[in-house]
């Protein structure tokens, strides 16, 4: 007897010194989704490095500016993955942290009500007079009452034990719950500031492209290689879109063609720097033609939209466009996507007119972010300016 009330007394200093303890929490699902966040996070900072060598390199040997541009565009993607993985990660955890929350509100309730019940027991036995469990023994008034009583302490002794024991569990997991809530707190906020730093980074990259295409452009023989280059891609791109319509209506896929019916791509800006046609370069000081039109004041966050309904034959990268996607609209009608500093669509989806098809950006040819966008009919470019009204004039 003695034994167990001792046992019982133990418990409650126990209960009593317990509210110390913590840990690490349940949510296994969420956490691991961070955690593969992680992994795929020094992945990309991993591959970024190995391409900054490769751009070190380049540059040390003060040749293939072109390439440095273009592998200049690829780190810049990977950049914008590392913001994307740290956007996602933080928005986890501020799922985690509500998650956390609401559980530890339900555990402090648990914790109150248990402890209410426990003070419950102990007025009913104030009330009783039987305030300890040595004087329900002593009040015994023979042997074989004693051992009665023996048996009715054993249970009130018992479930007293189960209590202690919920108690120490529910405030083990209030203190789990908390450290996982502070952890979860610091770890957002640091993905927060490493958000900061690589919008920073970004910005950093994006400049030295841009000054990297202004220092081609300045070298004659250099903007010559890099426009003979432009215009072999565009051969390509051509030879590309009618095989790819070919073969569009030869599986029945192609719409008869329309001419007209296209919105602008964009919807921030309606600033022409570049209009359709024929233009004397300022560097060689040669007539050449600019195949569509450029759209300015868009920076790198514009979404871009299919100005016309219709199926994706071309999403790619291009050392000349860029980033640059192609949609076709029925044989002969397609319009023409460049410099996206993202690609939100793939080859062979179909989309609706105003479908997001990536966002504005400069890679590629580009000395600044800004869309290029074309349009042929019947096999041939057209003016786009014959369709997108109410444009601003930027060019002199």
């Amino acid at each position: 007897m003695k034994t167990r009330v001792f046992a019982l007394l133990m418990a409650f200093c126990m209960m009593l010194v317990i509210f110390g303890e913590c840990a690490v929490p349940t949510m296994a699902s969420t956490q691991a989704e961070i955690d593969k966040l992680k992994e795929q996070a020094l992945e990309i900072t991993k591959n970024k490095k190995d391409l900054q060598k490769e751009i070190d390199r380049l540059k040390a040997e003060a040749k293939d500016a072109n390439t440095q541009k273009e592998l200049l565009d690829k780190q810049n993607d990977m950049i914008r993955e590392e913001l994307k993985n740290a956007e996602e990660q933080i928005e986890k955890y501020e799922k985690l942290i509500e998650q956390t929350k609401e559980e530890l509100a339900l555990a402090e309730k648990e914790e109150e009500e248990q402890h209410e019940l426990f003070c419950s027991r102990v007025r009913a036995m104030e009330e009783n007079g039987t305030v300890s469990y040595w004087a329900v023994l002593f009040n015994a008034s023979d042997f074989t009452d004693l051992l009665s009583t023996l048996d009715d302490v054993g249970e009130i002794m018992e479930n007293d034990q189960r209590i202690f024991d919920e108690m120490r569990e529910i405030r083990k997991s209030i203190e789990e719950k908390k450290a996982t809530l502070e952890q979860c707190l610091v770890e957002a906020e640091e993905q927060r500031k490493l958000l900061e730093e690589k919008r920073k980074e970004l910005q950093a990259k994006l400049d030295e492209s841009t000054a990297l295409i202004q220092k081609i452009s300045a070298n004659k023989e250099q903007y010559l290689k890099l426009l003979r280059a432009e215009e072999a891609e565009a051969k390509s791109i051509d030879a590309q879109i009618r095989k790819l319509q070919a073969q569009l209506a030869a599986n029945g896929n192609s719409a008869p063609a329309t001419k007209g019916g296209y919105i602008w791509p964009v919807t921030t800006s309606k600033k022409i720097s570049s209009p359709f046609g024929s233009r004397i370069n300022p560097v060689t000081g040669r007539s050449e033609t600019h195949k569509g039109v450029d759209i300015a004041g868009v920076f790198y966050s514009s979404n871009v939209i299919a100005a016309k309904a219709g199926t994706v034959i071309i999403s790619q990268y291009g050392s000349s466009y860029g980033n640059y996607v192609v949609v076709s609209h029925g044989t002969g009608n397609t319009t023409l996507y460049a410099h996206l500093s993202k690609r939100s669509v793939k080859v062979g989806d179909t989309v609706a007119q105003g479908a997001v098809l990536g966002v504005t950006g400069s890679t590629g040819n580009s000395t600044g972010p800004h869309l290029h966008f074309e349009i042929t009919e019947g096999g041939s470019r057209v003016d786009p300016l014959k369709y997108l009204t109410g444009y601003i004039k930027g060019w002199s």
